[in-house]
């Protein structure tokens, strides 16, 4: 199976992600073509990523070796409407969407190879926890070489596909439910008295640490929290959490397939 020419059907955040992590660790394709129908985000990732190719219509992007729909479930299924006659047997699908399962991508496409993944932002770096779902038609030897390729954008697990919307939930958004308290933190330290590269510094350090206390210390969640007598922010717990609760266990019944 070839690895060597990647479409992208989708020019937004996520295929930022994975070209920056293959950049990152020089893994080089004969040729990388993105179709992007917003001009402006297209040239902000060519400028970013100069060898890409952007294709003036998504049939340049999905004719070839492999496959990344990079778009958005309300759009998913118009799109591979669009598509279907390009794709062959032997391209290799990979969709980076919720919601659409395999099943009902192989009713349009006669492409024998699927799969699909959840991509983390921190691919970034190639420090992503990404799950990956194979449909059936792949030989050991054709998903060996597969999550060779995906692996250069940090782990990535085999789940079933049922586990995938869940992993969006828990694991790819996860980060978006606390960079913000991070970034309040750096602007409070920052007017007690810490430059912003010492808050920067001190806070990701403590973070670090209060990780591998909570998971690596064996005491249990109540031990953890009551080693740190004051909590000013107490009162609210309750609140956030119920906002946490409704807001993404609303959001994992919408993505549901």
């Amino acid at each position: 199976m070839k690895t060597h020419h990647l479409g992208f059907i989708g020019g937004g955040r996520v295929t930022r992600i994975l070209l920056q992590a293959f950049q990152n660790k020089q893994v080089k394709f004969d040729s990388i073509t993105v179709y992007e129908p917003n001009d402006e985000t297209a040239a902000g990732l060519k400028k970013s990523f100069p060898e890409i190719a952007l294709a003036s219509i998504l049939q340049e992007a999905a004719g070839q070796d492999i496959v990344f729909l990079a778009i958005h479930p309300p759009v998913m299924m118009e799109t591979l409407e669009n598509i279907k006659e390009t794709i062959t047997a032997d391209t290799v699908v990979i969709s980076l969407a919720p919601k659409i399962p395999i099943a009902k991508m192989e009713e349009l496409l006669p492409a024998r190879r699927i799969v699909r993944m959840i991509p983390n932002a921190t691919s970034y770096i190639n420090k992503g926890y990404n799950p990956v779902t194979f449909n059936p038609a792949f030989t050991r030897e054709e998903k060996k070489t597969m999550l060779k390729m995906l692996k250069k954008a940090g782990k990535t697990i085999e789940v079933d596909e049922p586990m995938l919307e869940g992993y969006a939930i828990v694991s790819a958004m996860l980060p978006t439910y606390f960079w913000f308290q991070w970034k309040k933190m750096e602007e409070i330290a920052v007017k007690t008295g810490f430059s912003e590269a010492e808050a920067k510094k001190v806070i990701g350090d403590t973070l670090k640490r209060s990780l591998k206390l909570y998971y690596k210390s064996e005491l249990s969640p109540e031990e953890v929290i009551d080693l740190i007598p004051v909590k000013p922010i107490d009162e609210h717990e309750g609140e956030i959490e119920e906002i946490l609760e409704t807001k993404l266990l609303g959001l994992y019944k919408k993505i549901k397939p």
